[in-house]
């Protein structure tokens, strides 16, 4: 696309976690000139390097409405095609035999799966092999690694022109652009005081005795959780959401909850290296959707909750129908 000298706006963005880095790219690729200032040492320094990096719109949709998944549909190709090792395995979703009842319950609200059986569950992660007897494959998904996909967006902005600034608030030169976009989530509630904190709690293990291929959730009538592969053998075990606003240390009950599932998906987890352990509030709407609002020349990109990575991309697709409208 060849740009008019017109069409070459010049956007500040605050906030370099996930919505402002994907919403940066996007900007700048269709010829924006943008800054992105992060008030943090480093780029995502908030609640985007402690997520969980799925790209699974069909496995949401279990507890998300409809224009989540439908919103989502774009993520992994918009993904796949901006930052490196973007795996695109699918999703296996599996239950202990005490509570198989919950795949029933998870297949009625979503879609785009295949009921798989023991052998196909083995054939799909051979270190499960003879562990689940039923469980659901998605094979539209995907997941990343935020740790190794927010750097990459970074770099991709300075290839397009753009500039990155950390321990910065960019107020003094707020009048020299022509577009502000405001993703700073919980640090915007002065603006947006009807946004709350969601926390979310990781812990990352190093286990060189198993290997899986892609996401695996662990479904329990009380608190789901999913096992998320990384690198060198080190996996990311998550619980889904807690609405409580205590951005604290981890508890010692989460904790035991994280690790006794990582244990029931694998005995081997039992000899696993804690690296480390974390915790965060993700800033929601009261409807848990996240949304794009203007103010004049202001934009605001905030709520994302448990969908960051899913939706940025639509997200940064809607701030830019309104800078380029």
């Amino acid at each position: 696309m060849v740009n008019s000298p017109e069409s070459h706006p010049q956007i500040l963005i605050r906030g370099a976690g996930v919505a402002g880095l994907v919403t940066a790219v996007t900007l700048a690729q269709r010829g924006a000139l943008v800054t992105l200032a992060e008030s943090g040492a480093k780029i995502g320094s908030g609640a985007s390097w402690l997520a969980g990096g799925m790209l699974a719109p069909w496995c949401e949709a279990e507890s998300a409405p409809p224009e989540v998944t439908d919103r989502s549909l774009g993520s992994l190709s918009w993904w796949s095609e901006n930052v490196p090792d973007v795996a695109s395995n699918g999703s296996l979703v599996l239950a202990p035999a005490r509570d198989t009842g919950e795949i029933s319950r998870f297949a009625r609200r979503t879609s785009h799966f295949r009921e798989v059986t023991a052998p196909e569950i083995a054939a799909l992660e051979p270190d499960l092999a003879d562990r689940f007897a039923r469980g659901l494959f998605f094979p539209d998904e995907g997941h990343l690694d935020p740790r190794q996909a927010l750097p990459a967006l970074a770099e991709r902005l300075i290839m397009l022109g753009g500039r990155v600034l950390t321990d910065h608030e960019a107020a003094a030169f707020t009048d020299a652009f022509d577009w502000e976009v405001d993703c700073t989530g919980l640090a915007a509630r002065r603006e947006i005081p009807d946004l709350r904190g969601v926390r979310g709690e990781m812990i990352l293990l190093r286990c060189p005795d198993v290997t899986f291929s892609r996401p695996v959730r662990l479904l329990h009538p009380r608190i789901p959780i999913y096992i998320v592969p990384r690198a060198n053998n080190i996996f990311m075990v998550g619980a889904t959401m807690i609405e409580s606003e205590n951005g604290g240390p981890m508890t010692l009950r989460s904790m035991s909850e994280l690790l006794n599932a990582a244990w029931v998906l694998h005995p081997a987890f039992a000899e696993a290296e804690i690296l480390e352990m974390g915790a965060g509030l993700r800033p929601s709407y009261a409807d848990n959707m996240p949304a794009v609002t203007r103010s004049g020349r202001k934009i605001q990109v905030n709520g994302m909750y448990r969908h960051g990575y899913l939706l940025s991309p639509w997200l940064a697709g809607e701030v830019a129908n309104v800078v380029f409208d």
